[in-house]
């Protein structure tokens, strides 16, 4: 696939779990009428309230791989024993369409997007002030057992190590704070998109 700067953008947001992306995700859909959040699909068991279709599309192992087998996947990976991606053609049709699409993915899938539409993905990771910050916030959540948290604070010292390779990184220490910049991001890169588009008006590039 390829997009020109005319078409949508790719806002991802990455972070370790319990780093707040998923708060901070949906905060900014509230402030930005133009985005639409992209719907991974994955293998993992739905958590209480969580809906198919509104949350993540759920599928079986075999369903799973039998997209990856198709080429339906825009990108996807392993994550904690279960397999996350996200389908090609709604995004596609989104971004031809001008609508800007916001992930909340991580760095595996971020980096396969980036390679595949540099010019249309903005890329974002949310730091949490402190490990042991992250590791209370996970506590608090109840949602794993004590081994699954002490395996998500291990794995959330690599995915730190990968920050290094986003446009933008952002300490999510005050939560307003935190969805400020991001809004600012938004509206920055959005100004630098139509700025091509403005000059390509006038044939000055």
């Amino acid at each position: 696939m390829s997009f020109n700067v005319q078409q949508g953008l790719i806002f991802i947001i990455s972070s370790p779990s319990g780093g707040g992306k998923s708060s901070l995700t949906r905060a900014l859909l509230k402030l930005n009428s133009q985005l639409q959040l992209s719907i991974s699909t994955t293998t993992r068991p739905p958590r209480p309230g969580e809906i198919n279709g509104t949350h993540y599309y759920f599928k079986t192992k075999a369903e799973f791989q039998q997209l990856i087998d198709q080429d339906l996947l825009l990108e996807h990976a392993k994550i904690y024993d279960h397999y996350y991606g996200t389908l090609k053609q709604p995004i596609a049709t989104a971004l031809t369409n001008g609508i800007d699409i916001l992930f909340d993915i991580d760095w595996q899938g971020t980096n396969a997007i980036k390679q595949l539409l540099p010019k249309n993905t903005v890329s974002i990771f949310i730091l949490p002030p402190s490990i042991d910050i992250l590791k209370q916030r996970l506590q608090q959540r109840a949602q794993d057992a004590a081994e699954i948290i002490e395996r998500r604070l291990q794995a959330a010292i690599e995915e730190i190590k990968c920050a290094k390779y986003y446009d933008y990184v952002i300490t999510n220490d005050h939560f307003e704070t935190a969805l400020q910049a991001l809004h600012a991001i938004f509206i920055t890169e959005k100004i630098k998109q139509n700025r091509v588009i403005q000059l390509k008006s006038f044939d000055i590039i």
